[in-house]
């Protein structure tokens, strides 16, 4: 066996299930799941119709680099949405959704032949980054965050001999769980720090298209051509169907960046197995050239999220994100920042799940920066969210 899967931690969902041992959920209330952010609005029947029409799709082997296609579509949309000018051919790569390309390009980018090869990580964070950097034989470092700044990265934590040491850095904006997004000035630092250290930066933007300001968020590759970085160097943005579109099964979303990075990780995954179904590729293509569903869609998470947030923004400290849909809540003092404690007796009471914060962050400097948060995942339709939000205001007020 490879010894660095020891090295892994049980997912949130993994711990989430132990913590629920033994948790008998009161059966005057159906069952409502806040816990995992799988979006449940419905997914447009344009691709569907789009895979219908490849007909012969399945009777070849798809190339790892996807179609011209499809490469194309992806590069119009960073036009249409970054007003950005991408090499389809050198700067785009289609890949099985961010989740799977997350965790490969660590695989590609870390020498772990190099003494204390340190992969620097955001905290809270998604738990790929940790096990993606741990499986290519790295060691993660978490960057402090300050809950007084809507959890914002303190960068000037992380030592000048730990950036020398780092390979790789993951950054997720807009964020998960906190849904805050970064501005010019903090990835002008990054940049910064990126040059003089060299290390890659891998940028997760999968939440990207569902905000709640006017401003739609910055984008990393947005935020280098503004600093006049047009060749994106040391720099790669994952972004996804999954979220956009409501099509987390498709598996669909692409990398667009350094064009140097994106021929190493095109060789990688030629090996890997990469290559996206060419059912898939027809669905993403139609997807990603229209923008009338994306907007339909937002404008229902914007809708949504204004009923349910003041609910439980009575009870608990709480506030609309700048982007995502997740809301990050901190737990009521009565539970004495106890955010499992919370989880188990609200499960147990009223029938609804929520994540502990605490399970998607690591202590870093005798601090987990989750502890005594609970995110909320609103993906579901606004009548069961709003169910929810009332049952928890309900939870919270019995019990202080």
């Amino acid at each position: 066996m490879n010894p660095l899967l020891s090295t892994l931690q049980p997912y949130p969902f993994e711990r989430l299930r132990a913590l629920f041992d033994g948790v008998v959920p009161n059966v005057q209330y159906s069952a409502i799941s806040l816990g995992i952010g799988e979006p449940k609005h419905p997914t447009p029947a344009l691709m569907a119709q789009a895979m219908a029409q490849a007909p012969n799709a399945l009777a070849t082997y798809p190339a790892t680099n996807g179609t011209p296609a499809l490469r194309t579509a992806c590069a119009n949309w960073l036009k249409r949405r970054y007003q950005l000018d991408v090499n389809a051919n050198t700067q785009v790569l289609p890949v099985n959704g961010t989740r799977e390309a997350l965790f490969a390009i660590a695989q590609t980018v870390v020498d772990a032949s190099q003494p204390n090869a340190l992969v620097v990580c955001p905290n809270p964070f998604y738990q790929i980054y940790e096990g993606a950097a741990l499986l290519a034989g790295a060691t993660p470092v978490f960057a402090p965050s300050d809950p007084a700044r809507n959890f914002a990265i303190d960068w000037t934590q992380v030592s000048d001999q730990q950036w020398a040491n780092t390979q790789l850095l993951y950054v997720c904006s807009p964020g998960n769980p906190t849904g805050a997004v970064m501005p010019l000035s903090e990835w002008q630092t990054l940049f910064e720090l990126s040059d003089r250290h060299g290390f890659v930066i891998a940028s997760d933007e999968c939440y990207s298209e569902i905000y709640f300001r006017d401003e739609p968020p910055l984008g990393s590759l947005q935020a280098a051509a503004a600093l006049g970085r047009t060749n994106f160097t040391n720099l790669v943005a994952f972004t996804s169907l999954s979220k956009r579109s409501n099509a987390p099964g498709l598996r669909s979303g692409f990398v667009a960046g350094d064009a140097a990075l994106i021929k190493a990780f095109l060789l990688y995954r030629t090996y890997h197995g990469g290559a996206m179904s060419p059912l898939v590729q027809a669905a993403s293509v139609a997807a990603w050239d229209d923008e009338a569903h994306v907007v339909a869609n937002r404008d229902a998470y914007r809708a949504k999220f204004a009923q349910v947030t003041p609910v439980i923004a009575e009870v608990m400290d709480v506030q609309l994100p700048d982007a995502g849909f997740y809301l990050w809540a901190q737990v009521p003092a009565a539970f004495g920042q106890d955010d499992q404690r919370f989880a188990r007796e609200l499960l147990a009471q009223y029938n609804v799940t929520v994540l502990p914060g605490s399970y998607l962050a690591r202590e870093a400097g005798g601090v987990n920066p989750g502890q005594g948060r609970i995110r909320m995942a609103l993906v579901a339709e606004t009548a069961e969210c709003l169910e929810a939000a009332q049952r928890i205001n309900a939870f919270v007020k019995q019990a202080t």
